[in-house]
């Protein structure tokens, strides 16, 4: 537990807080400051520009001015993949959603001219309260964690219940055989970056396309939905705003809830030894509650999206390794890469054995 802790530590550190604009993401503030007294409702200067810490691939800043704070999410400066950094879409799923009732940052605007302050970008509402990087939540009593928990898992559910028809969102993704598409983009990604040839991979990628689960259900899914792409309550436990929609689409929920579940068999929730105790839900529970909260009766394909999700994320490390071969990483950690993509092959290869695969 000690190097889990240390590791969740050291990601915090590296990520809360914010710093002076980098170099490389200056952009011409009073352009901005124009465009929000003409666009932003309420807006009035000076204005303070200061960038959040952390490796978000769209560059996020703090805007401060004397009455509040808000957020710009900006495509990165340079040329860029087309579909790649997409903040319309963000906007687009974030503001829908905020006539829900569902928390997110309240948006003030969108700007696609690039003539402003070089790439397209959205203004949000900063909102304040707790982000926690530490899975295991050491700082809080069993019953805190436990009520935590149970928030972002009726959060989820929330967001998958969401009617994204009612709320304009029916062309945000296509509708069908998203875990088709999610697995053939995956194993593409895979190959595209070999760098050796892992038996458990070559198997994987012939089961995964042959066994896929029927989608029953299409909605709105995050995609990348983990406790620090939230803001908590300051005191209390519910969930203010979830953060990070880049990666959103309309898609398989369980793709979304399974992704979420990995912490209790692949990461730091995995290595505590008595969970009830601690006070976060078991797998067990998580999954009744998720089930009830949506008005499933149970998850017989659970072993299946452990798979494709270990599979995922030996696609996502490969692909750092294929930029260290390639000399384009930029990732501190980008050579250890190899030997994680390696366990996560084999272990992706046991929950299909589980899920009824063979040799």
């Amino acid at each position: 537990m000690a190097a889990v802790e240390t590791a969740e530590h050291q990601r915090e550190e590296a990520n809360t807080g914010t710093k002076p604009v980098a170099e490389t993401h200056k952009f011409d503030e009073a352009a901005l400051n124009r465009w929000m007294q003409a666009n932003v409702a309420g807006y009035a200067g000076p204005l303070e520009v200061r960038q959040f810490k952390g490796g978000q691939s769209n560059p996020t800043y703090q805007l401060i001015t004397p009455a509040k704070k808000y957020v710009l999410r900006r495509k990165p400066p340079g040329k860029l993949l087309p579909s790649a950094h997409a903040v319309d879409r963000e906007y687009k799923v974030i503001t829908a959603l905020g006539t829900t009732g569902f928390p997110v940052a309240k948006t003030y605007g969108l700007c696609v001219d690039d003539g402003v302050i070089g790439t397209w970008f959205y203004i949000m509402d900063m909102v304040e309260g707790r982000i926690l990087w530490d899975q295991s939540l050491p700082q809080y009593e069993p019953a805190e964690r436990r009520a935590i928990y149970r928030a972002k898992i009726k959060t989820l559910a929330d967001l998958h219940n969401t009617d994204y028809v009612k709320i304009g969102l029916e062309d945000f993704g296509k509708p069908g055989n998203y875990m088709g598409r999610q697995v053939d983009r995956w194993t593409k990604q895979y190959k595209a970056s070999e760098t050796q040839q892992i038996p458990e991979i070559e198997r994987l990628i012939d089961w995964l396309p042959k066994t896929l689960p029927p989608q029953e259900r299409t909605s709105v899914v995050h995609g990348d939905y983990r406790l620090d792409n939230m803001v908590l309550h300051a005191t209390e436990p519910r969930v203010v705003a979830v953060l990070d929609w880049e990666l959103s689409t309309l898609g398989e929920p369980l793709a979304d809830f399974t992704y979420f579940l990995m912490n209790w068999v692949n990461g730091s929730i995995s290595q505590i030894p008595d969970l009830k105790a601690h006070g976060i839900p078991t797998i067990e529970e998580t999954v009744a509650y998720y089930c009830e909260l949506t008005g499933r009766s149970g998850l017989p394909d659970l072993y299946w999206y452990f798979s494709y999700n270990a599979f995922r994320l030996a696609g996502i490390l490969q692909g750092i390794v294929g930029r260290v071969r390639d000399g384009t990483a930029n990732h501190p950690d980008a050579v250890n890469q190899a030997d994680r993509v390696m366990l996560l092959a084999q272990a992706s290869w046991r929950f299909a054995e589980k899920a009824g695969a063979t040799v």
